[in-house]
């Protein structure tokens, strides 16, 4: 009876060690987002070199990934239509394929993959970067030269990542749905002409999906964006470290962007669920 009870204290000993961590890391990435919205509130704090900064990286991020974002999206939209077109016909309600469009794409598809594309392209750059510079010695020459690290280089990394998302979902979106009318309409599964597709999806549009696809975008930009600048800061001395943080802000970032999207659904979608069947 003693060997039982002892492994069951050590996995709740374990599993109450990891809680504590992941409350830990959570709170801490909360703190960073906070800390740089409120440094951002202050005009002071934007000089031209932090303009720059938050210039060049909203370029990189957002405006030097359209065409990566538009060619996904293309992709996309055909395998969503002709997956919907097979299973659609099989019980005979084709009219339903611009619905599915957009709750697929809309509420799932898009932010998740236009932040798959922020954190491949920027996130391992930004945490590189970073890392590069903390082993260079440059951020204490910054703070030699009184410019704080965290105005200079979090903050307009954290406040463009999210804007570059966003905008990038709004592109993915667009792109998607048009390569899917497209392949649908040369397919025969969608019928009538392109105003009458869009504005059949404009209608289907809720207020809970406006609700959802701005908080996904944003929150989980701001996630990302924190913990690619975190993990590029704490490197030690050795070089190493560098693709080592680069590995943990790509799992991790990954991790906050489902963690998020999950919470926001169960939020907007699993509470207004409740409400109906109530």
């Amino acid at each position: 009876m003693l060997a039982p009870g002892r492994a069951l204290a050590g996995i709740v000993e374990r599993l109450g060690r990891g809680t504590l961590g992941w409350c830990r890391t959570v709170s801490y990435l909360v703190a960073v987002v906070t800390s740089a919205l409120a440094l951002a509130c202050r005009r002071a704090h934007w000089s031209s070199a932090v303009w720059d900064v938050f210039a060049r990286q909203l370029l990189f991020t957002g405006v030097d990934a359209i065409w990566l974002s538009v060619r996904v999206a293309v992709a996309v939209g055909i395998m969503v239509v002709v997956q919907a077109e097979l299973w659609l016909a099989t019980f005979g309600q084709m009219e339903l394929i611009g619905q599915l469009l957009l709750t697929v794409l809309v509420r799932e598809l898009a932010p998740l993959l236009a932040n798959l594309v922020v954190i491949v392209r920027s996130g391992t750059a930004i945490t590189t970067e970073l890392a590069t510079m903390r082993l260079a010695g440059e951020i204490d020459v910054l703070d030699a030269q009184g410019l704080d690290p965290m105005t200079y280089l979090v903050m307009p990394r954290v406040l463009s990542m999210p804007i570059a998302v966003f905008g990038l979902t709004a592109v993915f979106t667009v792109v998607s749905f048009a390569s899917g009318y497209l392949v649908g309409a040369a397919m025969g599964s969608i019928v009538g002409g392109p105003g009458l597709f869009f504005s059949g999806i404009l209608e289907a549009v809720s207020w809970e999906d406006a609700m959802f696809f701005f908080p996904k975008t944003i929150v989980s930009g701001l996630f990302v964006a924190a913990i690619c600048a975190t993990e590029g800061l704490s490197v030690g001395a050795a070089v190493t470290e560098v693709p080592q943080a680069a590995g943990r802000a790509t799992t991790r970032s990954l991790s906050a962007v489902l963690v998020v999207s999950a919470v926001l659904s169960l939020i907007i979608y699993g509470r207004f669920l409740v409400i109906k069947v109530l």
